[in-house]
């Protein structure tokens, strides 16, 4: 196991043992524990009493958060003609048909996000073994495949972000920058847990929110008090 550094492990002491904070709380001691010289990104991970083995228990989808996530997103889109004009005058950093698919058979990824319109799903199903283990097939569920073209660039610039629980019930967000407020902090998280607290699997048992834990790419985690379903700016 790895050993934290000083700056880690000095952080952690501030945490009070077992402690499991309001949401606001925890992000603004995320934003106070952080000590990297970047712009460290705040995650959360949510985990949850499902069984992902089984499709009627998977929890997956998007949204896009209120304060975006402070990352600059690359966007590919697969589209044609009117379509691709569309996705380009959009903001779309890539944009193209079979040229597209040539230049990922390379391995030419240069982006973060993918949207196809139905039509060239055909082609772009041809990629899956490259883009499906990156997290990078298009999707009808997500909304990335689609003839909005426009509308998902826009949303996908602005920070939507996806949220899949893993073989472990565990999903991992980005909330944002530490160099967000606290308060913009916690509206995006606010979005992000009554969202998955509407799809909870009807066949999901027991309870569902295990676990709340908040940090920063090189901070130790913050327990957040998961009984917290509404009024999440009241610290």
């Amino acid at each position: 196991m790895a050993k934290h550094g000083k700056n880690y492990r000095d952080a952690a002491k501030k945490l009070e043992e077992g402690k499991a904070y309001s949401p606001k709380e925890a992000l603004a001691l995320v934003k106070e524990l952080s000590s990297a010289k970047f712009d460290e990104t705040v995650e959360v991970s949510i985990r949850l009493g499902v069984d992902t083995r089984k499709a009627d228990q998977n929890v997956r989808g998007s949204i896009s958060l209120p304060n975006g996530t402070g990352k600059q997103v690359r966007v590919a889109v697969f589209a044609e003609g009117a379509k691709a004009e569309e996705a380009k005058a959009a903001g779309a950093d890539v944009v193209g048909s079979d040229e597209l698919v040539a230049e990922v058979q390379k391995g030419n990824i240069d982006f973060d996000a993918v949207i196809a319109t139905p039509n060239l799903m055909g082609k772009v199903g041809r990629l899956g073994r490259i883009l499906g283990p990156r997290g990078l097939m298009p999707n009808p569920k997500l909304g990335t495949v689609t003839m909005d073209v426009e509308k998902m660039v826009k949303e996908l610039k602005a920070g939507r972000v996806e949220y899949r629980a893993d073989r472990y019930g565990i999903c991992h967000v980005p909330l944002g920058k530490v160099s967000f407020t606290p308060e913009q902090l916690t509206e995006n998280y606010a979005a992000l847990y009554t969202e998955i607290l509407r799809v909870k699997p009807s066949a999901a048992k027991g309870k569902y929110v295990k676990s709340v834990v908040v940090s920063s790419t090189m901070g130790p985690g913050v327990r957040v008090d998961s009984s917290v379903t509404r009024n999440f700016l009241e610290a």
